[in-house]
């Protein structure tokens, strides 16, 4: 890939997706250069659809088919981000399938606004998630692939689950969308209507915990896959785990609240994850173990409102 291709996936991480960027710094420049035209990638496509500033459905789902064939290099890419992915779709046999799952499910998103049960939101994010957690293990190359991949994809869905509880205020508000099933909010005697009022109750707390339960198992199953990366990505690997789990301690502290504002980690906060993560991989290389002294998500224990897990940290 030309140095000025990798430089403008750098510049769309570095701007949009600054969390995953301070793990991806980590990665060895093999794979490093890759994720930031992968993660570039990803989100010219997603901003399609959640960036459209009054472009008609129309419009979107043909600019995704045109990202669709220069992604799988059925026409010539019109931004150097989509020239260095036909490199990298090449270089590391990125099936088309996963291609396609992508943008079929940044296409779900045009006029999907709610998903009533937590298997039609696993479907959607088998497509986003899920397939972009496929495309990085192939860039990593690990040893059995097989065995990595269905970890990935578990990360890969908790880490999207973690952004959908994170940004309920956002979707709302910018995109008239709730990701939580509605079956999940009639369960706890939430109406959608009182999320779409941004009116924050004990039943929508109730809600929230048990998704970041759900949320929290996929960590589990998820990172018991590091161990079967490179060597030289599992620690950038574990630090994005642990980097994004962090949320659901900020969540916790509010008290579930993130109808009123939306949890976010400060750089300081960040910081300490990356230092304590650092420091407990020097003494131990085990990434389930490391994660369950380092990251926010309980150990299988059941969730108790307010209760926040693991070491003290800055908050400012």
């Amino acid at each position: 890939m030309k140095q000025e291709h990798i430089d403008a996936g750098k510049a769309i991480q570095k701007r949009t997706g600054k969390t995953f960027y301070l793990a991806t710094r980590f990665l060895p420049e093999r794979v490093r250069h890759a994720t930031h035209v992968l993660y570039a990638f990803f989100r010219i496509a997603d901003e399609v659809v959640d960036d459209a500033d009054g472009a008609s459905p129309e419009t979107q789902r043909a600019r995704l088919e045109e990202l669709r064939a220069q992604a799988l290099g059925e026409r010539e890419p019109d931004d150097p981000v989509l020239e260095a992915f036909q490199e990298l779709r090449a270089e590391y046999d990125i099936a088309d399938d996963e291609i396609d799952a992508f943008v079929d499910a940044m296409a779900t998103d045009i006029e999907t606004e709610r998903y009533e049960t937590y298997d039609e939101l696993e479907f959607y994010m088998r497509g986003s998630a899920a397939a972009v957690g496929v495309m990085m293990t192939a860039i990593m190359e690990p040893e059995d692939e097989a065995i990595a991949l269905p970890h990935a994809i578990k990360l890969g869905e908790a880490f999207q689950l973690t952004n959908f509880l994170r940004d309920v205020r956002e979707d709302v508000l910018e995109r008239g969308r709730i990701y939580v099933p509605q079956e999940t909010l009639r369960e706890h005697g939430v109406d959608a209507a009182q999320i779409e009022r941004l009116e924050f109750s004990d039943s929508f707390a109730a809600a929230m915990a048990a998704e970041l339960q759900r949320a929290e198992e996929l960590y589990r199953e998820g990172v018991v896959g590091i161990r079967y990366l490179p060597e030289d990505c599992q620690l950038p690997v574990l630090l994005a785990a642990v980097l994004y789990a962090e949320h659901h301690a900020v969540i916790r502290a509010q008290g579930y609240d993130v109808l009123s504002r939306e949890p976010s980690l400060s750089t300081t906060r960040k910081l300490w994850c990356l230092a304590k993560t650092r420091w407990h991989w020097h003494w131990n290389r085990d990434p389930e173990a490391v994660f369950q002294r380092v990251s926010a998500v309980p150990s299988g224990e059941p969730d108790h409102r307010g209760s926040e897990r693991g070491d003290t940290v800055p908050t400012r």
